[in-house]
């Protein structure tokens, strides 16, 4: 049985977590090459990542007798096919998810937030199967408690259905005084966290377009790594003030940090 109350903290992996920008870009480009469509523009392609994969194709008119095909294509990139230079070590390749590299300081981080009580569980939209293992590549998996992702069959794609999924898993219960907060870098989050009806941390850090996070109402945000502890802290505090977690509290808070 969970012990009761709890605070957790759910995590972003995508620009959160991991620079994951040049791998998930590659694949994109290859998906689009694969199905005979022009590959999109620079600002386009950053808006490719924090949603599902299927929905930044949708958005960019992807006719939809291509659209499998495309999302295998960049699932297979992505996960298996090992066509992409290794930023780790120079002349190895590698599939798309290891074009990635850790934001200096998370561990740190992680280990501060964990050392001080706080549950850790990574919720992301991309499909587990893809989150699994670069969490465990980058030892991610040693430092929060869970790993929450979207489904592989697309029954699970946005972020407050992972977020839900996260809290069915480990039993949240707020009526037990359980409390939770996203950290995030785009609106996906942001939306996610609303949706659900808790607060938000922007990192400015990641791929959120400029006005991004406080348009969708981020509660408040922070501009480097090592401000995330003392940032879930202050925002705990203030929640803890207010018996219910009244939106009104979460509001003013945003006005007043963000």
């Amino acid at each position: 049985m969970a012990e009761h109350p709890r605070k957790v903290v759910l995590l972003d992996l995508d620009g959160t977590l991991t620079e994951s920008a040049p791998g998930i870009l590659a694949c994109v480009k290859k998906t689009f090459e694969a199905v005979g469509m022009k590959i999109p523009d620079d600002h386009e392609l950053q808006q490719f990542i924090g949603p599902a994969i299927i929905e930044s194709l949708q958005r960019n008119n992807v006719p939809e007798g291509k659209l499998q095909l495309a999302v295998d294509t960049y699932r297979s990139y992505y996960s298996d096919i090992a066509a992409f230079d290794d930023p780790c070590m120079p002349g190895n390749k590698v599939p798309g998810k290891l074009v990635n590299v850790m934001y200096p300081g998370i561990i740190d981080q992680l280990r501060k937030l964990r050392a001080e009580g706080y549950y850790l569980a990574i919720a992301t939209c991309k499909p587990e199967y893809q989150a699994n293992p670069i969490c465990e590549h980058f030892h991610l998996t040693d430092e929060v408690d869970g790993l929450y992702g979207a489904s592989q069959d697309m029954t699970r794609l946005h972020k407050d259905q992972v977020i839900r999924y996260a809290f069915a898993s480990i039993g949240f219960d707020e009526s037990q005084g359980d409390i939770a907060i996203m950290v995030g870098d785009r609106w996906t989050d942001v939306d996610g966290a609303k949706a659900v009806g808790i607060a938000s941390i922007g990192c400015n850090w990641g791929y959120a377009n400029p006005g991004e996070l406080r348009e969708h109402g981020v509660t408040t945000t922070i501009d480097k790594v090592h401000d995330l502890t003392d940032a879930v802290n202050d925002l705990f505090a203030h929640l803890e003030r207010d018996a219910h977690g009244d939106t009104t509290v979460n509001h003013s808070y945003s006005a007043q940090h963000v």
